[in-house]
């Protein structure tokens, strides 16, 4: 099957050979002609198997007969990352298409995307929480809305969205098309599938909580203590350009990023408590291949899509073993072969077998050659860049022979008493 077998205009053909894509995916083969036809549906597919242009080119099919000033179509993603992303593929399909489509997202100021609401849009790629402040100040008007996707709906249940969705499909017209696209099936996404949905179509092209088959998945055991000489060794002495490594905190990330860095390694971190223009630099400088090392949180696990890159490492592994399979599917897309390497301390040996549980099989362990763990010692700290304080008085009891050192308070108090004793002596007062 090709794409020409959809019915899809020749823009959107054309867009699609652009990006040299020539044969549709499983999940595309399916979801397109359910989504051409109009009908709802919940689908469910291994990370980087195609989602996107799934529902992006059927959608952008059914738009391109007429723009209107008010948005028809709504996407809804988990992260500002992701958004950014969806609405970038919805551009580039829909290049030769009239239509306007504005991202929607926080930690950026309000404005330009109030002025683009009153340019008018066809298409709103945003996050449930600004989407939201938005329609509660009455700057945009939901109403003709013709289908709203939700994309990776197991995260947005994740990260606690499901209230603000609700509110958002308040303001949406009862009759529309419904889009519930995730990376697994649980109980939680059928309930939220069986109240927003309406018959839908079930579209499961993998099994649940798969990893792609093109991954090559490896585990090395290493010393809490020495995982950050561990990493920059096998950076380096692979010479790897491209690396995408997780850590389980911010402050994590942070800290890493500088060790890199002095390890000369260039790396960027991407998390939560950076500013959206911080992020989006990070991202693009690791696109462009200007750091080496992109840091991230979990909140990077959804959001980075990038077709050919090469190298995922898990420095810490995720709590929730599900998290494992999203992280190591922004490697091995479309096609392509990808590697994935946990570092694996003493104490995540439980969290390594659970996630080895949910996958179905034992992930490969590796030794690494040309580097000592065990009889090695971790990097000496750098010195302080603040003087050092004061040294405390030796309170350690002085030797017999050793003379005392009075302190001046003291040296004080013995001169007063060989005063008066020597005064007793002589008879005087």
């Amino acid at each position: 099957m090709s794409f020409d077998s959809f019915g899809l205009s020749q823009p959107l053909l054309a867009a699609v050979a652009r990006a040299g894509y020539s044969k549709p995916t499983p999940i595309q083969t399916r979801a397109i002609p359910a989504i051409l036809a109009g009908r709802d549906v919940l689908a469910a597919a291994q990370t980087g198997t195609g989602k996107t242009a799934a529902f992006t080119l059927p959608l952008l099919q059914r738009l391109s007969g007429s723009t209107k000033k008010t948005p028809r179509l709504l996407v809804l993603t988990p992260t500002r990352e992701l958004a950014t992303q969806v609405a970038e593929n919805v551009r580039m399909y829909g290049s030769g298409l009239k239509l306007r489509t504005t991202t929607v997202f926080g930690g950026v100021s309000e404005k330009p995307q109030i002025k683009a609401f009153r340019r008018g849009v066809d298409i709103i790629v945003a996050t449930p929480g600004r989407l939201l402040d938005h329609l509660r100040q009455r700057n945009l008007d939901l109403s003709a809305i013709e289908t709203v996707v939700l994309d990776e709906g197991d995260r947005m249940l994740d990260m606690g969205f499901i209230r603000d969705i609700k509110q958002i499909f308040k303001h949406l017209p009862k009759q529309r098309q419904n889009l519930l696209f995730s990376a697994t099936f649980s109980k939680d996404i059928r309930q939220l599938a069986a109240g927003l949905l309406e018959q839908p179509e079930e579209i499961d092209v993998a099994p649940r909580n798969a990893t792609a088959d093109k991954i090559e998945q490896r585990v090395v055991f290493v010393d809490k203590a020495r995982k950050r000489a561990m990493l920059s060794y096998l950076i380096g002495s692979n010479n790897w350009r491209q690396v995408l490594v997780f850590a389980r905190t911010k402050h994590g990330a942070n800290r890493l990023c500088k060790q890199l860095d002095q390890d000369g390694l260039p790396a960027a971190a991407l998390h939560g408590n950076k500013s959206q223009g911080a992020r989006a630099r990070a991202l693009a400088a690791f696109k462009a291949g200007k750091v080496r090392i992109l840091v991230a949180t979990d909140i990077a696990a959804r959001g980075i899509d990038i077709d050919t890159l090469p190298h995922v490492i898990n420095f810490d592994l995720p709590h929730v073993a599900a998290d494992y399979v999203h992280r190591i599917g922004r490697t091995g897309r479309a096609g392509h072969t990808g590697q994935a390497l946990s570092l694996v301390g003493p104490d995540e040996r439980k969290l390594l077998k659970g996630i080895e549980k949910l996958i179905g099989r034992q992930i490969e362990r590796m030794t690494v050659d040309g580097i000592d763990l065990h009889t090695s010692t971790p990097d000496k700290p750098q010195q302080p860049s603040t003087p050092p304080r004061r040294r405390q008085p030796n309170k350690k009891p002085q030797a017999q022979n050793q003379r005392p050192q009075n302190s001046r308070k003291r040296r004080r108090k013995n001169r007063s008493r060989n005063q008066r004793q020597q005064s007793a002596a002589t008879g005087t007062t």
